[in-house]
């Protein structure tokens, strides 16, 4: 099961998921993007979570590997804390345990992803997930910058539901054997929160990828997807 970042659909995984065909892998639109439903009403991460469960039940998939990023990881988080029965291992990559407890980004960070120019915003984004050597190479498209038929409700929600995570309390509880993959250089949510995640869940193993930004998976794949396999093919 493979979960993306906040207001993104499943395409986040197209440039990286031909890396993962040893395994049946699946992915799904949260409520608010893609071809899911755009309810106008609260999100939360442990709902997410509810939502992926309902999918494996319809895939018929009793158990599977779970790999989230972003807030994908956070989702990720919920389902191996309360339906532990249904996750085999876990990856958290680029993820946070929030609340009070999590490293958040800085005032510069938000400024520059606030700012009224769109295109300054939208240009500082990129930045915040690939290095300047990536973007000069690779013009894009992108699919890790947000899901542009969300409407403005479905964004504001999950937004809301990124900021309101805090799982400090139900990461002692996680029973799946647990990889934290990082990039040393992630300030968009800052590599700090690696090392809360890695030593709050017992047994975590702990990767940085150095140089990496948010978008790790896709810039640095020759480095992360072969991590994130053995660890996999280990707890397969």
């Amino acid at each position: 099961m493979l979960l993306q970042g906040q207001a993104n659909d499943h395409r986040w995984w197209d440039s990286v998921r031909a890396d993962f065909d040893a395994f049946q892998t699946i992915t799904l639109d949260y409520r608010g993007t893609g071809d899911s439903d755009k309810p106008d009403e609260p999100y939360s991460t442990r709902g997410f979570a509810a939502d992926v469960v309902a999918v494996l039940d319809a895939a018929g998939v009793r158990q599977a590997h779970v790999y989230g990023t972003s807030m994908g990881g956070r989702v990720a988080q919920w389902l191996a804390a309360e339906h532990a029965s249904r996750v085999g291992a876990l990856v958290l990559g680029c993820s946070s345990p929030g609340g009070s407890h999590g490293v958040e980004r800085s005032n510069d960070v938000r400024r520059s992803l606030a700012q009224p120019d769109r295109a300054a915003a939208d240009r500082a984004l990129l930045e915040l997930m690939y290095t300047p050597g990536w973007l000069a190479t690779h013009p894009g498209p992108y699919r890790t910058t947000g899901d542009p038929g969300m409407p403005a409700h479905a964004r504001r929600r999950h937004l809301a539901a990124s900021a309101g995570h805090d799982a400090w309390d139900v990461l002692p509880g996680i029973t799946a054997p647990t990889l934290v993959v990082h990039g040393t250089d992630d300030v968009f949510n800052p590599a700090a929160n690696a090392p809360l995640l890695a030593g709050r869940i017992p047994g975590a193993e702990l990767r940085l990828i150095e140089g990496a930004r948010h978008a790790y998976f896709e810039e640095f794949r020759q480095v992360a997807s072969p991590l994130v396999l053995e660890f996999l093919r280990r707890h397969a």
